[in-house]
């Protein structure tokens, strides 16, 4: 089973992963708050964006918002360091 076990915030909303097998991208959350919802309204405030952490190898948010790391490895771009 795949896991998130790293991450760093990017800025404008992206996301650096590490996941358990070494892969790493870059997660848009632009994208994410495309959508609506009562979980994804918090995250819309880039400093409540930024306080995301890793549970049990899933990426959450304080309000209880989880992003399966399944998920997160299909939809991560890959890593583009300048």
């Amino acid at each position: 089973m795949i896991k998130v076990i790293e991450t760093r915030y990017l800025g404008d909303f992206q996301i650096a992963v590490i996941f358990s097998d070494g892969k790493e991208g870059a997660f848009d959350g632009k994208i994410l708050l495309q959508r609506t919802g009562s979980l994804l309204e918090p995250l819309r405030d880039e400093k409540y964006f930024r306080r995301f952490f890793i549970d049990a190898g899933a990426l959450c948010w304080p309000n209880g918002l989880e992003l399966s790391p399944a998920r997160l490895y299909e939809t991560c771009r890959a890593l583009e360091i300048v």
